[in-house]
């Protein structure tokens, strides 16, 4: 049985408006996000499709309970969650699709 990964993962736009969520999977989601398949919701509204950081857990209540943790972040902390291992807000999923 092939065991299931979960991530709690942080969008941004250029402008560094940020969009937290949780998937379990992070490559559609960041497309769905990319390619703005939900027109209606906040991500796309603001243009959040730069993937800039994320957890693997293999438990889904431990990766919903990353997001809600990090929502209830102040904005510097959360920008300091980012920046401890992406400093330049590369987007993390460049390249992985064509």
């Amino acid at each position: 049985m092939e065991e299931r990964v979960y991530f709690a993962y942080i969008v941004a736009s250029r402008s560094r408006t940020l969009y937290i969520g949780m998937t379990g999977d992070l490559r559609m989601r960041v497309y769905q996000h990319k390619q703005k398949l939900h027109s209606d919701g906040f991500a796309a509204t603001y243009n959040c499709d730069r993937l800039v950081w994320f957890e693997r857990f293999m438990d889904p209540s431990n990766a919903i309970a990353r997001e809600k943790q990090v929502k209830g972040w102040t904005r510097a902390k959360k920008i300091a969650l980012i920046e401890k291992n992406n400093a330049t807000w590369e987007d993390l999923s460049d390249g992985w699709y064509p």
